[in-house]
């Protein structure tokens, strides 16, 4: 029947050779799959908005192409999963060989999609205008080029809460909790939390801490002398200067970014995995 058709959407927008060959390989391998049909595949362009109905979303590349098939699809979100060409990939944890050997699973719809907290970062402009940007790991306001340390507020639903001196202040979600932020001392959030983690860049004073807390709060970051160069850096790619009157807030989005992992594939799976915790504990010999 018709309606027992799996209607895939590829997103193989990276043009490098790894991604672009994947792709080839996967397009020849699923045209020969029954029950399975790829309504639209973004390689050289964009997805169309809106794009058309599918069950799955399925994203080749790595980590990175997984945050740009979130805001691509925007309100339009839809179960994804992510077919790994790069390095860690938390989010893409399948191989392309992995998904081959999948497809009767993810035929049979036998898979499970968690929805994950996204934020919107609303970049009040001192010249009064607003920005709005969805994202799914970080928002991250830094020195950039200024090479200067910063002085930045942090307001938590209109209450201050402490001023950060360093290098600036990441506020992640709990997806963006193993990139920027782990980086930078963070602690590991499980995906499905409803939290935002704050944390200082090389802090100044030692007693500046990861805080985590509520997603349902409004989280505000502000500067009284703002260095030239100072950079708003959202999921790593979207890039705005920051200047002196600028207000950054931080608030839970009404979207959610739909996960899809396939039977043996979990978040912890993939921590041991991807960060080595695989290793067994021993005793010491006596």
């Amino acid at each position: 029947m018709a309606d027992d058709i799996l209607r895939l959407i590829v997103l193989a927008r990276d043009q490098s050779p790894r991604v672009q060959d994947a792709w080839t390989e996967l397009s020849a391998f699923l045209d020969q799959q029954d029950g399975v049909e790829v309504v639209a595949a973004a390689v050289t362009e964009d997805l169309a908005d809106p794009p058309p109905e599918s069950d799955l979303v399925v994203v080749l590349g790595g980590d990175g192409a997984m945050l740009r098939a979130c805001r691509q699809l925007a309100a339009t979100q839809r179960p994804i999963l992510g077919v790994n060409l790069g390095r860690l990939g938390f989010l893409a944890d399948l191989s392309l060989e992995e998904f081959r050997e999948n497809l009767p699973v993810i035929r049979n719809r036998q898979y499970r999609v968690t929805e994950h907290l996204m934020f919107e970062c609303h970049h009040e402009a001192a010249d009064g205008t607003t920005e709005s940007i969805a994202g799914l790991n970080e928002i991250a306001l830094c020195a950039g080029s200024s090479l200067s340390m910063l002085d930045i507020c942090l307001e938590i639903d209109g209450e201050e809460v402490t001023t950060y001196s360093g290098d600036g202040v990441i506020i992640s979600t709990p997806v963006g909790s193993t990139a920027h932020s782990l980086s930078a001392g963070g602690p590991i959030l499980r995906q499905d939390l409803q939290a935002f983690v704050v944390t200082p860049l090389n802090p100044h004073t030692l007693t500046n801490r990861p805080l985590v807390d509520r997603a349902d709060r409004k989280y505000t970051l502000k500067m009284t002398n703002v260095p030239d160069g100072v950079m708003l850096v959202v999921d790593g790619q979207i890039q705005r200067g920051f200047v002196s009157g600028d207000t950054i807030h931080v608030v839970r989005s009404e979207l959610a970014f739909q996960l899809a992992r396939v039977p043996g594939h979990s978040y912890y799976s993939a921590l041991r995995n991807k960060l080595g915790w695989s290793g067994q504990t021993r005793a010491r010999a006596r």
